[in-house]
């Protein structure tokens, strides 16, 4: 017993860290391990945990170290709650492998019992969380990567990270706590929704594909309608395949057809011609993708959307005023060529003009006017255009050698005096960009009534614009409509500013849904879809964003 007791002595004074460091808590050598780890990441180095590194390289060493670098993964219910919402990001139209999927699953069912492997599992963790959260709050493809002109907001505002992720953990749900991180306006839910539906139809098999033929029109029998019948049905068009006549173009196949032409911007004629037959033989899949590639659009804008605003919908030709978040305003539109694409992007209206003059831009200046005035030297007066230098000063446009300017820089500018042919009409709105980007009146009023409506030059020419003037211009004693329509039938150019400067927000939804569950499509006009695509299936990337000072 002597001899026993000796011994303890000696280990107790002759041991570096005493008994205490021998049997030292797990979780004591845990948060030794989390200390390394983030010094690692402090440093400039990379941790490296079941294959992945830790993302959330400044959120993450600031939660640890506030926490003295604390185990924050310590109640089952919280693991458990983790795992669902890897598996739930897929309702998102995310990815869970961007979270750590299986690696979280996997240590969740079984928690190492190693200090080390637990700090890993701990870290592994709340980056899962971090980067979930940071998705679903500002989506997950750079969309600043993909187009140059992209300027909508990427502010975490008053949100201090570190404290909203051990609010997450601490809070009675941390499925609500991450979820209030994804957009709040509504048709994000409903599109959500969509997708969910889409995915079951893809799941029971899709839906057949009609072949290519002749036009079929109503009261016309041929063996595609079958087809047709089922296409329609798998999709919802179609309430029941019953038929006498499975072959026949009924009445009532006639107007599920219209319902899906409505609900994909095509003309309701009734007909499958080339373009209907077009749209309906887009597989499931790629509805599917459709839709979660405009989810993460909608997480990309969702900041800037709310009280007063203007969207015009590139794809969806048309524009909607928002007043306290509620419809005060619609139109149809008509947007740039393919060739000449309205940009996306977020400015400020600012003011009118109307009876505005044009001032033909140097594209168009270059690839439109300047050919047509080559052939027909009276195109200019038949325009109501003219000439003038730098200064503003008419020049005669019978002096000017014409054959010069294919290849020559053209000296001048060409302006078009207010009137009926304008090409910006009675009325121009602008928000002041630098794509030279405004909306406007048109006198080609009999475009409005095609379906698809890609005819300008990148501007956005408005079906109803004198009743937008009269909202915008928010006074109704000076500015009531019969006001409005005296300043344009004076012929008067005036600029009027407005007192409300309104954001205006140039998107582009190829996916919508209503709520009533109706899902609305739109052709990729620009080819923008594909690199959505593929840039949700490349592999996770922190874009930091940006932090209030």
């Amino acid at each position: 017993m002597k001899i026993r007791f000796l011994l303890f002595v000696f280990v107790m004074i002759f041991t570096p860290f005493g008994l205490g460091a021998a049997l030292a808590e797990p979780a004591d050598a845990a948060a030794e391990a989390i200390r390394t780890r983030v010094e690692t990441l402090r440093g400039g180095g990379d941790v490296i945990i079941n294959g992945d590194a830790i993302a959330a390289r400044t959120v993450i060493p600031e939660f640890y170290e506030r926490r003295d670098f604390r185990l924050a993964w310590t109640s089952p219910e919280q693991v458990k709650t983790l795992v669902l919402l890897m598996e739930q990001s897929r309702n998102h139209g995310l990815d869970p492998r961007d979270y750590h999927g299986e690696a979280v699953q996997m240590l969740a069912q079984s928690p190492p019992g190693d200090p080390v492997a637990l700090a890993d599992r701990d870290m592994l963790f709340t980056d899962a969380l971090v980067r979930l959260a940071y998705h679903l709050r500002f989506g997950k493809v750079d969309q600043r990567a993909l187009d140059p002109s992209w300027n909508f907001s990427r502010s975490l505002g008053d949100i201090d990270p570190p404290a909203a992720l051990e609010a997450a953990l601490a809070s009675p749900s941390l499925e609500k706590a991450v979820l209030a991180f994804a957009p709040k306006i509504p048709f994000y839910w409903w599109l959500k929704d969509g997708l969910a539906r889409y995915r079951a139809i893809a799941q029971a098999g899709g839906w057949p594909q009609v072949p290519e033929g002749p036009t079929l029109k109503p009261g016309e029998r041929d063996p595609r309608v079958a087809l047709l019948r089922r296409r329609l049905l798998a999709s919802g068009d179609l309430v029941s395949e019953n038929s006498a006549d499975p072959e026949l173009y009924d009445p009532v196949l006639e107007e599920a057809v219209k319902r899906f032409q409505e609900r994909h911007g095509l003309e309701t004629d009734g007909a499958v011609g080339k373009g209907t037959l077009g749209e309906l033989n887009v597989t499931v899949e790629e509805r599917v993708d459709q839709i979660r590639v405009n989810l993460d659009r909608a997480r990309a804008v969702a900041q800037d959307i709310g009280g007063d605003y203007l969207i015009v919908d590139i794809a969806g030709f048309r524009a909607a005023l928002f007043l306290n978040g509620k419809l005060a305003w619609s139109s149809r539109v008509v947007v740039g060529k393919p060739y000449r694409e309205t940009p996306v992007f977020r400015a400020q209206m600012q003011y009118l003009v109307f009876n505005p003059t044009w001032t033909v831009p140097p594209t168009i200046l270059r690839k439109d006017v300047l050919p047509k005035v080559r052939k027909n030297p009276a195109y200019l007066g038949q325009q109501n255009m003219q000439v003038v230098d730098n200064k503003g000063r008419p020049v005669n446009s019978a002096d000017i050698d014409w054959s010069r300017y294919p290849g020559e820089a053209f000296p001048y500018q060409i302006v078009q005096d207010p009137g009926d042919k304008n090409a910006l009409g009675r009325v121009k709105f602008m928000f002041p960009n630098s794509h030279f980007v405004y909306l406007h009146d048109t006198p080609s009023k009999r475009l409005f009534e095609r379906a698809e409506r890609a005819f300008s030059s990148g501007c956005i020419r408005v079906e109803q614009p004198l009743a937008l003037a009269e909202i915008l211009l928010d006074d109704s004693e000076q500015w009531n409509a019969a006001a409005v329509k005296a300043a344009v039938q004076s012929e008067e150019t005036r600029t009027v500013s407005f007192k409300r400067k309104i954001p205006v927000m140039l998107l582009y939804w190829t996916a919508q849904a209503s709520e009533d569950g109706t899902m609305q499509f739109r052709r990729d006009l620009y080819g923008r879809d594909a690199r959505m695509v593929k840039a949700l299936a490349a592999p996770f990337q922190f874009v930091p964003p940006e932090r209030k000072q």
